[in-house]
């Protein structure tokens, strides 16, 4: 069976239930996810939303290019939606989804992704601060 691989830029709220039907199969006993939700705080800052801004082209290229290597190194179908826009505390951001035959597979291949999203994704933040102001966080440089 070949992995499944999806990866998605969504601007309306990410679904956890719809990853993981895109990752299960008969042969698979394990699904593991990575769930990411905006917090109410960063370095001692009230944090009252948070905006994901994307060059989707490249930012698409970039997930699906970490799928399909977590998937090949670990056997997995792996699910990959990360929003773009603003959005509240408490609401997700980041979805990984990975389905394999074995819990080990499906873990390390949900890792692996969560890690390379961080280092690799052309995608930037900016935090709305309590009183109004806000910021944009260090980024990831663009590459093609």
């Amino acid at each position: 069976m070949k992995p499944a691989i999806h990866v998605a830029l969504r601007r309306g709220r990410l679904s956890a239930q719809r990853l993981i039907d895109l990752v299960k199969a008969p042969a698979h006993g394990a699904v593991s996810m990575f769930l990411g939700d905006v917090r109410d705080n960063c370095e001692g800052r009230k944090v009252k939303a948070v905006t994901y801004d994307a060059f989707e082209p490249l930012a698409l290229k970039a997930l699906g290019e970490i799928a399909a290597e977590a998937a090949r190194r670990f056997g997995a179908s792996v699910a990959i939606e990360h929003r773009v826009g603003r959005l509240a505390v408490g609401e997700a951001s980041l979805i990984i989804a990975a389905g394999a035959p074995h819990r080990h597979g499906a873990r390390k291949a949900c890792g692996f992704a969560l890690e390379e999203i961080k280092r690799r994704l052309p995608v930037w933040k900016r935090e709305h601060y309590n009183g109004g102001d806000a910021r944009w966080l260090e980024g990831r440089p663009l590459k093609s």
